[in-house]
């Protein structure tokens, strides 16, 4: 751990992803850098006066093809290192970050340090990129100090352009913009312009003081389910039979609405009946469920569907992965679905 008096220590955990990509001057092809070269490539870090050090995943993955074992091989990472270093850059592929940034939320519980994930949309070798800013500013963000020589920020953020942004509130919104990433139902924890600024009030702070603690049994279990147009009895009731299953993320319209008609309420009601737990999201990006709005809504609300409130997608899936995967019985798992954990949803209850 480091004092005012001494330089930051940041460890980057390379995962893999467009950020770490450089182009091979014979073919052409793009193909993952080392990692211990990184200076090499980004000579701007020398700037910044911090002692970095660097780990990567062998090999590099792509982040279409992230896994909870990879998830699970960075929460030990941070646990392994965490009182060697006052912050953590994890430099990762764009499809998948949301995921990874909502899991690592609920996984490193009673984290105290920053731990902000980047990457970019244009390889860090590229003349034109926006991979070497963002992991840059993701450097600054992870060394940043209160005026009292605390961490500034001491949760898992996303870091992409002009947006710091709560992991486990993040989606990303684009697949070529260089703003991939958004916070819609959360404000941004900062802004990044000729300074960063940051939003003291909306970051989140551990009160317990407790030491760091990793939860990686997450259970695979669970399943989203989109609701639409034409969907029949058949194709939902074979959705809700999918052997295994414990837990579905019941994607719905506007503020949680669904169908009111007995082909679509009599399935999920069985369902439930049957021991799996469903959780209300909203498809819109904006917005929360809203279950005593309409009829639509409060019928699920009245079969046993649990209220998702604001919460993303990513963050419902890979919450109720995390409770399931820390042995919980139904009626705990939906109780804490209900519950704000680490600033996941926006609530009149607030954590134990």
């Amino acid at each position: 751990m480091t004092n005012d008096n001494t330089r930051p220590r940041i460890l980057i955990i390379y995962t893999g992803g467009t950020i770490g990509m450089i182009e091979n001057p014979e073919t052409k092809v793009l193909k993952p850098f080392d990692f211990s070269h990184l200076i090499d490539n980004v000579p701007k870090i020398k700037m910044l006066n911090y002692d970095i050090d660097n780990m990567q995943f062998d090999p590099p993955i792509d982040s279409s093809n992230m896994s909870l074992n990879h998830w699970s091989q960075m929460a030990r990472a941070i646990e392994d290192n965490y009182d060697n270093y006052d912050g953590f850059v994890i430099l990762h592929g764009t499809d998948t970050m949301a995921y990874t940034a909502s899991a690592l939320s609920f996984m490193l519980e009673n984290l105290n340090k920053p731990v902000i994930i980047t990457g970019s949309q244009l390889p860090i070798g590229e003349v034109r990129t926006d991979g070497e800013e963002n992991l840059i500013t993701a450097l600054q963000v992870a060394a940043k100090r209160n005026s009292r020589g605390e961490a500034m920020v001491r949760e898992v953020a996303i870091l992409f352009e002009n947006h710091l942004i709560r992991g486990n509130r993040s989606s990303k919104i684009s697949a070529d913009n260089f703003n991939a990433f958004m916070s819609n139902n959360y404000p941004d924890l900062a802004r990044v312009g000729l300074d960063i600024t940051f939003n003291e009030d909306a970051l989140l702070r551990n009160t317990s003081n407790r030491p760091l603690m990793v939860h990686d049994a997450m259970d695979p279990n669970v399943m989203f389910i989109v609701l639409h147009p034409g969907m029949t009895r058949a194709t939902l009731e074979h959705l809700l039979s999918t052997p295994g299953i414990k837990g579905v993320v019941l994607k719905t319209y506007g503020a949680g609405n669904s169908p009111s008609e007995p082909w679509f309420t009599e399935p999920i009601q069985a369902a439930i009946e049957r021991g799996i737990v469903i959780l209300n999201v909203t498809q819109c990006v904006n917005g929360a469920v809203n279950s005593s709005l309409y009829d639509t809504g409060n019928t699920l609300a009245k079969a046993g569907v649990i209220s998702g409130h604001d919460i993303t997608s990513e963050a419902a899936i890979t919450k109720m992965m995390y409770l399931f995967g820390n042995g919980m019985s139904n009626r705990q798992v939906e109780k804490y679905l209900q519950r704000d954990i680490c600033g996941e949803i926006t609530t009149r209850h607030t954590h134990d």
